[in-house]
Parts: C-alpha cells; sequence; structure tokens
C-alpha cells in the first residue's frame, strides 16, 4: 500500500544537544506505525548512522540519512540559521559527510560548528535540501515580513538545490507559526516551489517532553525554573502517526505526499563487513605478501640466533616445529589478505622501539601468533607457553585480526603522530566514544537542573552502589533505605521516575583510549569527523564498532602506566650501572627462573606489582604460592570472579600442593596437566576439541565462542559434533558428554592465555625489579602515582616495611619526581608536594641547575622568579620539609618568609630600575639590609603533633614521624601490645579472644550491609603492622562521630582466623579516641610540683594550676600532685570536684606550666 506520509526530521539521542530517540525503540516504533521510511537527522552529525542503518533495515524499514546542519549567518555569528540535507545517493553521502567534517574543522564558533554557503556551492551533489522551517533563513525573512528578501533566498537555494529544495513546513505549536505558514506558502505558489511537513521529531511520546526539557538544561548547563532559559521545544514534537499528520496537514496535502517522494528519492547503500586495509609500502620488485612472508622468515632467524627454539627433540626437530608453524601461519594470513595489517602494526611497533618507546610484550590473544613474535610484535614465544594462533585469527571464520599494543603512557602520542605523519594526516585519527548518563551521574544532572539542594541530591546519589553495571532499577532492589525513600518521598520519587527514564541516554562524546584507525583514502570516505574548536582531538564520528563495519581497520594504542614504571626505573639503574662500569639492565633478558623474584611473590610482597598488587590477590598467593613463571600466567587468569566462585581456584591450589588431579579420560592429561588437571584457559577448551571431538583448531574456535555465547541451538549443534567425533576416537559417549558438560561449564570461566601469559610477563618484570632494584623500583612506582596521595602514602608505607628510608623533599637534592640518593634512599619529589605548580618547580630547578645549591631562604627567594614562586608555594615547601636541609626549624622559616619575600622583590626592584651605580655598589650592599642569616631561635619550633599535621597537609603522608609515636608509653598501660604482637597472638590461639589494640585510621571503607544499614572496614597503623576491622552496623552508628581519618584510635573487640581467607578478622565493639580512652582507663594524672624550681616555687604556679584544670573539670580522671621542696615530700589528692577530662590539650598546658614534659604522666589502673 502506498505510503501517505514519512517523517523527514528527527532528532536521536545522538544529537546530543537535544533529541530523546533511541535507534532500536524507532525502528520497532515505526514497525508498529506501519511507516516504510524514516529520516534520521541529527544535528551536524552522523553518530548514529550505522547503528539507525541496521536496526531500520532489520525491521524492513528504509533508512534515509541527513543531518541538521548550522548555516553560518554573517550577520550574527551566533545566531546560525537551520539547514536540512538528506542524502539522495552514495555520492551525496559522500558530500554531506565532507561538509560535516569541515564544519567541525574549520567552522566552529563558540563550539558550535557551522556550514558556509560557500562550501556548500563547491560541493552540494547528491543532496537534497528542506529550508530549515522557520529557523531557516527564509524562514527567519518571512518572520520579520521581508518578503524580497525570503523571495531572493529562495531562488539561491532553488537554483543551487534545482529539483531538490523545498520549503518546510510545521504544525508544532509554536509562537508565530501559522503567520510563517501562510507566507511561507504564498511564497511556494508564487515561486512554484514544493513545499513538506515535517514534525521535527525528538522524542517518541508526549509524555516524553518533560523528561526532553530536562535533558535540554543538562546540555545547555541550566535550571528547568530559569525563566530566562529558551523553550524551543513543545509537546508535540512526538513521532506522530500518518493520520495524525493527515489531519493536521489537511489543508496542504501536497505537503505529505512530498514526504514520500523525497523518501522515494533517497537512497543509501552502506558497504558493511567488508574491510578496506590501508597500503604498505614495499620494495620495488616485490608483493606484498612477498615482502611479508620474506620479513617474517628473517624474523624467525634473528629470534631463534638470541632464543634457541623450545622443545624436547633435537635441535633440528625443535627448529622443524617453528619453521612448520611459521609456514601454516603465513600461508593463513596470505589467504585472509593481512599481510598488510601485520605489517603495519610491525612498522610503528619497531618505529617506537627504535625511539626507545617502551612497548609492552603483547595482550590479547595476538601473542598466540608465531608471525607477530618473528615481527617483533610481541615478545612472547607461543610454541613455548603452548599459545594457539587459531585463538587470534581463524581461517574458519573470518574477522579483522586485532593486535591490542601497549605503550609508555606517557610517549603513546608520539607513535599516534608517527602513523599519521608516515600515512598522511587525512587518513589517520582516533575513534570517538559516546558518554552516556550513568546511575549516580543522571541522579546528580536531575537533580541540578530541577534545583534540588545538593545535599538531598548527594545522599540518593550516594545510595547507589558503586559496582560496575549498577543502574537504578537494581539500585532501587539492592538497597532498602533507597526503596523506602522512594516510595515514601514524593520529591524523591519525581527525581527518580525522571533519572530512570533519562538513564543510558547519549549524553557527550570523547575519544576512545586508544583506538586509532588508519584508511587506504582519506577519512571521509568513510566516516564524518568530529573535533574539539581549533581542530584538536579529531575523532571519527563512528564509534568503534561502526568504524569496523564500514571497513576501516582500528588499530589499539593503549597507554600501559606499568611500562613506563619499568623505563623509569631502569633509566635510574642503567644511570648506576655505567657509572660503576658495569653492564646495562635489559628487562627482556631477565632470567624466569629468578629465586629472589619468586621468594617475594610467595611472601606476597606484592605491593606495587603489575596485576599481583589487590588484597585479594595477595590472600590467593599465600594460598598458591608461585615458584614458576606458569604459576603467575594461571594467578592473572585465576584472579576473577568466575574462578574464585566456582571452586576451580582451590582445585588448581590443593593439586599444586600434593593432591592428585583427576582427568575424565586420559587423553585429557596432556592438556590439562599443566594446569594441575583444571580447565583455566579457553585455548584448553580448543585442544580438548580437537584431541577428543577431532577439531580443527578453527572448529575448535567456532565451539569455543559458540560456548561464551551460550546459544541453544548453536550449543546442541556442538554437542552432538563433538560427541560423534569422540565416539570416532574410540572415547565411550557418556565420557564425551561428560567432558563436553565440563568444557561447558568451564568455557564461561576460561581466561585467554595469551593475554594471561603477555601480562604475567610485566608482572614477573616489576617483581623482579622490586626483589633486585627496590630503591629505584619504589621511587619510579611513586613518580608515577604521585598525583594519587592515597596511593603515595600506601608505597610510602611499603617502602618502610622494605627498610627503604623516604627522605623529605629537599630544595637542593629533589627533582619533580621522585629520586634515589648516593645513600641508596628515596628523595621524595617536590612535584608530590601539594600546592607547588609545575611552573613554579621548573623555575626552581632551572635556576639550581644553572646557580648551584641554594644557601638559604633569602637566597632562594632573590633568586626564583615569585611570580611562579610565590608565598603558598614556599609555605608548602616548608611545611613539606623541603628548607630542614637549611634547619629543621620549620616553625623559624615560616615566620621569616614575609620579610625573605620583602627583600627578595626590593632587592628585584633596585636590580630593575638601574639604582645601582656604575660598579654595581648600591645593590651588593643592599643585600646585606635586612637579612637575618640566623633567625632559627626566633620561632618556637612546632610541637611533634603540628609539624606531622602540617607535613601531612603538603605530602598527603606522615613521613618524618607517626602520630602514634607520642603515645606509645601510654599505650603500653591500655592496649594488648602492638599490633604484629596481637596478630602472632591469635594465630597461636587458634580461636577467638578478646583484644584491645590501637593505631592510627589510614583509611575507612563503608558500604552498606544486607539490610542496608551503613557498615565500615577500618584500617588501623601502630608503625609494626596494619590491620582491617570490621565495624558492623550497630557498632558504627554509636562510634561514627569518633572514627576520623589520621585519630589515634583505641579498639575494643574480638579476633580470630578467618578461616577462608587464613587473614585475621577483627570485629570492633568499642571504639575510643585518646581522650576517651584516657578517660576510660586512666587511675590518675600525676603533676610532680617541685618547689625547688624558682618558676614553680610561688602563689603565681598555683593560680596558674587552677586556671588551667578549670576548663577540663567534670571528667572520670581524678588528680594526684606530687609535691617537693628542698626538705620534704608531700602526695596531694585532689577532691572530686577537680576531677578532669585527661585531653592532649590539658596535658600540654600542664606541660607547659611544669617547665618539662616528663613533669606529667597518666597513670593507668
Amino acid at each position: 500500500m502506498q505510503p501517505k506520509f514519512i517523517h523527514l526530521r528527527l532528532h536521536s539521542e545522538y544529537s546530543l544537544v537535544d533529541g530523546l530517540v533511541k535507534v532500536k525503540p524507532l525502528a520497532s516504533a515505526l514497525a508498529d506505525l506501519n511507516m516504510p521510511a524514516v529520516a534520521i537527522t541529527d544535528q551536524s552529525n552522523f553518530f548514529s548512522l550505522v547503528k539507525f542503518y541496521r536496526a531500520s533495515l532489520g525491521k524492513g524499514i528504509k533508512p534515509i540519512a541527513g543531518a541538521d546542519i548550522y548555516l553560518l549567518n554573517p550577520d550574527d555569528l551566533t545566531t546560525p540559521f537551520c539547514l536540512t540535507l538528506l542524502v539522495k545517493n552514495n555520492e551525496g553521502y559522500r558530500v554531506l559527510t565532507e561538509l560535516i567534517s569541515k564544519a567541525y574543522q574549520e567552522g566552529q564558533h563558540l563550539g558550535v560548528p557551522m556550514v558556509k554557503r560557500e562550501w556548500i556551492e563547491e560541493n552540494h551533489e547528491g543532496l537534497i535540501a528542506l529550508s530549515g522551517a522557520m529557523e531557516g533563513d527564509i524562514g527567519q525573512a518571512l518572520l520579520t515580513d521581508d518578503s524580497d528578501k525570503a523571495a531572493e533566498l529562495a531562488q539561491y537555494w532553488q537554483n543551487l538545490f534545482p529539483d531538490s529544495f523545498y520549503l518546510e513546513l510545521q504544525r508544532i505549536g509554536k509562537a508565530q507559526e501559522e503567520a510563517y505558514l501562510v507566507r511561507a506558502v504564498e511564497l511556494a505558489t508564487a515561486l512554484d516551489l514544493p513545499v513538506v511537513a515535517t514534525n521535527n521529531v525528538r522524542f517518541l511520546k508526549p509524555e516524553n517532553f518533560d523528561a526532553h526539557e530536562i535533558r535540554v538544561c543538562i546540555n545547555q548547563g541550566r535550571v528547568i525554573d530559569d525563566n530566562r532559559r529558551p523553550k524551543n521545544y513543545t509537546e508535540q514534537q512526538y513521532l506522530r502517526s500518518t493520520e495524525e499528520m493527515q489531519a493536521l496537514f489537511a489543508d496542504i496535502p501536497e505537503a505529505l505526499a512530498n514526504t514520500v517522494e523525497i523518501a522515494k528519492r533517497c537512497n543509501i547503500s552502506l558497504t558493511l563487513g567488508e574491510n578496506f586495509l590501508p597500503d604498505f609500502p614495499v620494495p620495488e620488485g616485490m608483493s606484498l605478501d612477498e615482502f611479508f612472508i620474506d620479513e617474517s622468515k628473517k624474523g624467525l632467524n634473528a629470534r631463534l640466533e638470541k632464543y634457541p627454539a623450545v622443545g624436547e627433540g633435537t635441535p633440528e626437530e625443535n627448529r622443524k616445529a617453528y619453521d612448520d608453524r611459521l609456514e601454516m601461519e603465513l600461508g593463513t594470513i596470505v589467504q585472509m589478505g593481512f599481510p598488510g595489517y601485520f605489517m603495519i602494526v610491525a612498522d610503528f611497533i619497531q618505529w617506537a622501539k627504535d625511539n626507545l618507546i617502551p612497548v609492552g610484550p603483547g595482550r590479547g590473544s595476538g601473542a598466540g601468533s608465531l608471525v607477530a613474535y618473528v615481527l617483533n610484535i610481541t615478545d612472547l614465544d607461543p610454541i613455548e607457553f603452548d599459545l594457539l594462533f587459531e585463538r587470534f585469527l581463524n581461517p574458519e571464520r573470518v574477522s579483522m585480526p586485532d593486535f591490542d599494543v601497549d605503550f609508555c603512557m606517557d610517549r603513546r602520542d608520539e607513535v599516534i603522530d608517527y602513523v599519521a605523519r608516515n600515512y598522511g594526516r587525512d587518513k589517520v585519527s582516533q575513534i570517538i566514544t559516546y558518554g552516556s548518563m550513568a546511575a549516580k551521574a543522571v541522579i546528580r544532572d536531575v537533580g541540578r537542573v530541577l534545583s534540588h539542594p545538593y545535599g538531598f541530591v548527594d545522599r540518593l546519589s550516594k545510595l547507589v552502589p558503586f559496582e560496575i553495571g549498577m543502574t537504578l532499577t537494581k539500585a532501587l532492589e539492592a538497597v532498602p533505605e533507597f526503596q523506602e525513600l522512594y516510595d515514601a518521598d514524593e520529591e524523591v520519587k519525581a527525581l527518580m521516575d525522571m533519572a530512570l527514564s533519562l538513564e543510558g541516554t547519549v549524553r557527550n562524546a570523547g575519544k576512545h583510549a586508544g583506538g586509532v584507525v588508519i584508511a587506504p583514502t582519506k577519512l571521509t570516505d568513510f566516516s564524518a569527523l568530529y573535533c574539539e574548536q581549533g581542530g584538536g582531538n579529531l575523532v571519527t564520528q563512528f564509534d568503534k564498532d561502526d568504524v569496523e563495519a564500514v571497513g576501516l581497520v582500528k588499530f589499539d594504542f593503549l597507554g600501559l602506566r606499568t611500562l613506563t614504571i619499568i623505563d623509569w626505573a631502569l633509566q635510574t639503574i642503567n644511570k648506576k650501572q655505567a657509572e660503576l662500569g658495569l653492564p646495562l639492565i635489559d628487562i627482556t633478558q631477565i632470567p624466569r627462573d629468578d629465586k629472589a623474584s619468586y621468594d617475594l611473590l610467595i611472601a606476597a610482597q606484592t605491593t606495587a606489582v603489575f596485576q599481583l598488587e589487590s588484597r585479594g590477590m595477595k590472600e590467593l598467593i599465600k594460598k598458591l604460592k608461585p615458584d614458576c613463571f606458569d604459576d603467575i600466567i594461571a594467578l592473572v587468569a585465576l584472579f576473577r570472579p568466575g574462578p574464585l566462585e566456582s571452586g576451580m581456584v582451590d582445585d588448581y591450589i590443593n593439586v599444586k600442593h600434593g593432591a592428585k588431579a583427576e582427568y575424565a579420560h586420559p587423553s585429557l592429561e596432556d592438556v590439562l596437566e599443566p594446569t594441575n588437571g583444571v580447565i583455566l584457559y579457553q585455548e584448553q577448551v580448543m585442544q580438548i576439541a580437537r584431541e577428543m571431538g577431532g577439531y580443527t583448531l578453527g572448529g575448535a574456535d567456532l565451539l569455543r565462542r559458540a560456548m561464551g555465547k551460550k546459544k541453544v541451538e548453536e550449543m546442541a549443534q556442538q554437542r552432538a559434533l563433538f560427541t560423534s567425533g569422540a565416539v570416532k576416537n574410540g572415547i565411550e559417549e557418556s565420557i564425551a558428554t561428560f567432558v563436553f558438560d565440563l568444557m561447558e561449564k568451564f568455557a564461561g570461566y576460561g581466561f585467554n592465555k595469551s593475554h594471561s601469559a603477555a601480562y604475567a610477563l610485566v608482572a614477573y618484570q616489576t617483581a623482579w625489579l622490586k626483589a633486585h632494584y627496590p630503591e629505584a623500583f619504589m621511587a619510579a612506582v611513586m613518580s608515577s602515582d604521585m598525583d594519587n596521595t592515597d596511593k603515595v602514602v600506601i608505597l610510602v608505607n611499603e617502602c618502610d616495611e622494605m627498610k627503604i628510608k623516604v627522605c623529605p623533599p629537599n630544595i637542593n637534592m629533589s627533582h619533580f619526581q621522585f629520586t634515589v640518593n648516593e645513600a641508596s634512599e628515596i628523595v621524595y619529589g617536590i612535584g608530590a608536594i601539594k600546592g607547588v605548580g609545575e611552573a613554579a618547580i621548573d623555575d626552581l630547578l632551572a635556576e639550581r641547575k644553572a646557580n648551584g645549591e641554594f644557601k638559604g631562604l633569602y637566597d632562594l627567594c632573590k633568586r626564583v622568579d615569585l611570580r611562579k614562586v610565590n608565598k603558598r608555594v614556599f609555605e608548602a615547601l616548608i611545611r613539606g620539609g623541603a628548607f630542614d636541609v637549611f634547619d629543621a626549624n620549620r616553625a623559624s622559616h615560616m615566620a621569616e618568609l614575609p620579610t625573605a619575600i620583602k627583600v627578595a622583590e626590593r632587592h628585584l626592584k633596585m636590580v630593575e630600575v638601574g639604582q645601582n651605580d656604575l660598579f654595581g655598589l648600591a645593590v651588593n650592599a643592599e643585600t646585606s639590609v635586612d637579612e637575618v642569616q640566623d633567625y632559627s631561635h626566633q620561632a618556637a619550633a612546632w610541637s611533634e603533633k603540628e609539624r606531622l599535621t602540617f607535613e601531612k597537609l603538603a605530602l598527603g603522608v606522615f613521613l618524618t614521624g607517626h602520630p602514634i609515636d607520642q603515645y606509645r608509653r601510654e599505650l603500653k598501660n591500655i592496649v594488648h601490645g602492638k599490633i604484629a604482637d596481637v596478630v602472632v597472638k591469635v594465630e597461636k590461639s587458634r580461636g577467638k579472644i578478646d583484644v584491645r589494640l590501637a593505631g592510627l585510621l589510614v583509611e575507612m571503607r563503608t558500604r552498606l550491609d544486607r539490610k542496608g544499614q551503613m557498615m565500615g572496614f577500618a584500617t588501623l597503623d601502630d608503625k609494626s603492622a596494619r590491620l582491617e576491622v570490621a565495624v558492623y552496623s550497630e557498632t558504627f552508628e554509636a562510634y561514627k562521630e569518633t572514627i576520623k581519618s589520621d585519630e589515634v584510635l583505641v579498639v575494643e573487640g574480638s579476633a580470630r582466623i578467618n578461616d577462608y581467607s587464613g587473614g585475621l578478622s577483627v570485629v570492633a565493639e568499642k571504639i575510643y579516641n585518646m581522650d576517651q580512652a584516657r578517660e576510660s582507663f586512666a587511675r590518675c594524672l600525676l603533676i610532680e610540683w617541685d618547689c625547688t624550681q624558682a618558676q614553680n616555687n610561688s602563689l603565681e604556679f598555683q593560680r596558674k594550676l587552677h586556671e588551667i584544670l578549670q576548663p577540663f573539670s567534670g571528667g572520670q580522671c581524678m588528680v594526684v600532685i606530687q609535691y617537693a621542696t628542698q626538705s620534704e615530700k608531700a602526695t596531694l589528692q585532689l577532691g572530686d570536684v577537680w576531677r578532669v577530662h585527661p585531653s592532649d590539650e590539658l596535658i600540654i598546658r600542664l606541660q607547659q606550666l611544669a617547665g618539662s614534659d616528663d613533669a606529667i604522666n597518666i597513670r593507668y589502673r
């Protein structure tokens, strides 16, 4: 049946500035409305085109490609006109792609991409134009009653798009709409212009209007109640049915008929699934295939010369295995047409290595390729580690190979720039990503737009659990408090309903972490481009899936921070090696059976070791006790939720430590013996299918994929295939069925061994560096995490455990990063001091390098640029201890700083103004004026507590002391020993015991328990050890005011050895800060009053004592005075009215009064 109307203007969620229409629901809605075609005309982009094209064809709907563009208004750059361009054919698609790309690259004004008329004049083949209704240039002229201008513009567009320009009409309830309509129809009649009706759709149903308004406000950064915000949309901009449009335009039926005619004329055909590889230059006289084969064979010879062939046969037999494998892989790669892909990857990796940019040993299934190994793409011998090529490239399932390559984080962009230079900047770009409104963020966005108070919104957002894949619906189900608020509070319900309707909507465009495409011709032949104003961060408008669908080849240039750490550590190590005349360390040449490295692993000293440093991983390491490289590969694969929950981890460990592995059939032993009888790797599923079921490895890879997807029909076919193959091999059907069930169960948990092995190698390299060059390694790790204070704290504590001294920053020794000094101590990096910017550090270091060490505070102030190194920077340096090299009294530096800065400023002015005489005598004389060379005695040193507090403020860590030190003597009377002693005591008891222990609260993790109530895990540190204490909800509620970071806490509770983890489990029942602990456990506050001291032998002393005690009275602690004269001694116990709260503040005041710290003591029961 002939359709009566087609929607030709519609914004999907990918418009970003507006639009709520999701592609798949749109296709379903059109099918329900019996509409055979639709155009998506997102604002200035083709983001959704491939998804739209596929979804539409899947529902039998004709996709029409197009875009709404902003047309530059030369009279007012801030108010561009609107123009809709629809694609008639593939030439039109190419033209519109180029126009949109040019708008982003050359036409942005205030971040808005605009198209110039002259660009359209030069490039408009294959396009149909709609005038933009009231927002178009003709519409604007008609609304200002300038009919001559409107006619002139209409004729311009009519001439530019002969038979392809339509005057657009809308009835969507906007102001001045009918006036525009009357004038537009008159103009169309006068000029014989065709008209077309659109509904400028932004959402599917009328009830979506409010959510759409919120979406627009989120994009604009406005609130919904702002009276000044532009209200550009109406409730009528939904997906109207044909009948509704016929009723609306009953008076202008040709406007509807023309939508159908336009739809018939628009025919785009995207080529999907065909790959277009870029060209790779080869020597004259050779084909690409020949060059590829030749380079691979040369590469194999080079590899085997350095690393002899692995195997159990003779050298010749071992070599033959490599030659045969290479021939097989080369044949497959050539047959599939991918030599160019391998050569391009090998080329940019080799360039990186030649330019000393660290490259990872491999990642993902690509490490299973021998060709990749011999071309130096990967550094793992796949034959040595039993890695399968077919897991990477399956001749029975043609798909693009996909190498993920790790580069040093700091220099990855250099490699991308090389690729752009080498293959042409118009052929290379990165790939777009789309950010969506995720669960926590959408609550905050909607709450802000609805003008709710921050605290109200923050509370709701924090109720959403922080888990991958968390949605609002899941959060409401998982958190009873959340559901209760939703049910009981109307405001919460209104906000949440709106958030639920917007959750998952595309919000913004970004850049893929590492995806790069290289096109054989210019990129706009395949995808429109998107960039920031000025051309920065150029990306394809298609995301990674769509880019591959249109045939562009994607390369993943990923940044791996660990490679940077290894590189920095090696620079420090090899500088020292060179000075000592020792051979340089090549990390790729280290032995993989190093005892010291495995000792470190077995002891679970894996903080900062790649992949092996998490709390859970350490627990697994303690059980497994890895003593060979295969164990590290297994660790990377085992530490995931599936294996941990399935029991296979315990099976692996038990067999490792002596239990007998059980095999369902003898043919499985060779495959599963390396993993202690457990199906751990995906490659093993493939090998079992080959050994038992008679599969080829290509067919086995298809089986592996089928098991991963869990498609019932496909699995039934594979089960029959496997069973019949096994029976042919003489295996009983019942055993074959059992093994297939086993494979099916573990296929979901199976890990890619190639990836695991590659990352295990990086893990081992970091463990080796930590074992042999701990100072250089830890300095590199701390430098890489210097912006993350929490991580620096952990690393400083790890250095403490390793007996490595971390020195405070030193203005005459420190560099930007952490370094290692001659005494093998780590020197704190100035870049890690909070409040000291990079410009200030650069200036300090440049001056020190040029003119030598700084002699003191005054010298420093004179020699640096005080605009960069300002007072705030100096204060941070003083607090962090950077000036201790001048004098250890930090308080005196702080007190003298204003004077030093003034003197330096005056000195600078005299130099600039030229007040010095011919011989420079005046300036030289001035330098000594006002300078105080020794000012250390002029300010009292900070107390230990003050010094550490300021140090923590600057460095984020207590470096030169520990807050618990000042309480050591007292704590001996309160707790049952140091944390390390308590751990030993509990381990010996083999049961549950009561404990009282103390430590600095260094971390507090909170989460909701099963009842939806808050509980926490407190990490206490007393320098002897760290301990995590569980604080269940009732205790947490009772003591939440006491639990404060960086406070010394005393915890009473119970402790036992956890049966599952083997670690210590402590549950808190009571929690005290030090003031409260004294109150509870002290017998008395003892004041030693020595009247032989002149200052104490007076009524004044008594009066001051009275004044000091008074504010702290009303406590539980009695006061006892030991009174001494030259001839007599007496002990005086004050009455109950003088019982006090024995706080730190009271003790400090009494110590100052007595003139001695030792004169004031707390005595305990």
